[in-house]
């Protein structure tokens, strides 16, 4: 590896590093040491949809047209690095969401940023990028392996952990090679966003049901996200990010498998192991414990490779190929912001409402919860979402002419 795409893999260790050391542990925080409701730890987790959806605007216009990416990804980490400390010294609900909410719609356009500057240094993407942005997945699982040994899961130093190296993230970027704008300035349109190229996609039926689905599927999506390391915390099972990091070596795996299953199953049937991997981890979560049903907690956590890789990574392939090429970065932002924006959004508010619904407030403020039913409920939504996409989904292959139901 080049001195340039080792200095760029190092990026990607920090840039993700940062997002699972605070992400994966702020609802056993909220929930277990300052008593939050579950309605409060879902907007707590839903603030990087909300960031998602600005992500397009701050990543797609100002970085393209008005400042240096190296400088831009500085100044957001810079903020952020402060932002996310401040969270850590707070204790109750309405500053932390809303110190959170100015991390996140700064944070996430930084995903976009990483990618587009390596892009940017590198000659051929597609043989390239990989090893590059696999640091990334390194970053997120050195993250939880290190709240473990720490065993700080249940208090605030995971956020100050990510803004140190938040901090360290922003210095750093400014050490990276000189990424200018590549478009001349102008003012602001929603149309240089979201061109009507990317939106004609939506008039194709089978485009829009697959649009349709990816919204959906990010619904019960959230529920892992926002509770799975308060779930395994409050039911006993011991050093429990370092145990869900093994979902992300799950995903390295099945990254490389991918095109293998590609060429077998099509995009159709990939896109339904990846729905039907959340109906089965959700049903493992739901009769999994820390004794005998042990295997079943781990099954969940391992099966993150097909639900993530299986229906996200083939999604972005899908809309690769079926995107015009001029349109093909705007129709990934419009996916992006339907999925991880308004899916999400709409998944941490609803897993908020169902969690607290199942859940027993003691006198101090603590909660347990029925987490079987909350689980059940999640497998059920993933479940309906399938059985509607396997009967609606009709693709037809453009090579053979046959229709793929």
């Amino acid at each position: 590896m080049s001195l340039v795409k080792a200095r760029l893999a190092a990026m990607m260790f920090l840039e993700y590093f940062i997002w699972g050391a605070w992400y994966v542990t702020v609802g056993t925080w909220l929930g277990r040491t300052l008593h939050f409701s579950g309605a409060e730890i879902g907007l707590v987790a839903g603030t990087t949809a909300v960031g998602a959806i600005v992500s397009p605007f701050v990543a797609g216009w100002l970085a393209d047209r008005w400042i240096a990416t190296q400088h831009f990804l500085a100044a957001l980490h810079a903020i952020g690095a402060v932002l996310l400390w401040l969270a850590a010294r707070q204790i109750s609900f309405t500053p932390i969401y809303w110190l959170v909410l100015a991390y996140a719609c700064l944070y996430m356009p930084t995903l976009a940023l990483t990618n587009s500057l390596a892009f940017r240094h590198i000659a051929n993407p597609k043989q390239e990028f990989g090893p590059i942005r696999v640091l990334g997945t390194a970053g997120w699982i050195v993250a939880g392996w290190t709240l473990s040994l720490l065993h700080v899961e249940a208090t605030a130093t995971p956020l100050r952990i990510a803004a140190l190296a938040s901090a360290v993230l922003a210095l750093y970027s400014l050490t990276l090679p000189d990424t200018p704008p590549v478009q001349s300035r102008s003012a602001f349109s929603l149309a240089k966003v979201l061109p009507v190229e990317a939106l004609r996609l939506l008039r194709q039926p089978a485009f829009a049901i697959f649009a349709a689905a990816s919204f959906l599927i990010c619904i019960p999506l959230q529920f892992y996200y926002a509770f799975t390391n308060l779930f395994l915390n409050e039911i006993g099972l011991t050093d429990a990010a370092g145990k869900m990091s093994f979902g992300q070596l799950s995903e390295l795996v099945c990254m490389l498998l991918i095109p293998w299953f590609f060429r077998r199953l099509g995009v159709k049937y990939m896109l339904i192991a990846g729905m039907a991997a959340w109906a089965v981890r959700y049903a493992f979560f739901a009769f999994g414990n820390p004794g005998a049903g042990l295997w079943m907690l781990f099954a969940g956590i391992l099966l993150h490779g097909i639900c993530y890789d299986f229906f996200f990574v083939t999604g972005q392939i899908y809309v690769d190929l079926k995107a015009p090429e001029e349109a093909r970065a705007a129709a990934q932002g419009m996916i992006t912001l339907i999925t991880y924006g308004a899916g999400m959004l709409l998944g941490s508010w609803l897993s908020g409402a169902i969690v607290d619904r199942h859940a027993t407030v003691a006198a101090d403020g603590s909660a347990t919860h029925a987490w079987t039913p909350i689980w059940l409920t999640a497998a059920a939504l993933s479940a309906v979402i399938l059985l509607v996409f396997f009967f609606a989904f009709r693709e037809r292959d453009e090579q053979t002419g046959d229709e793929n139901r």
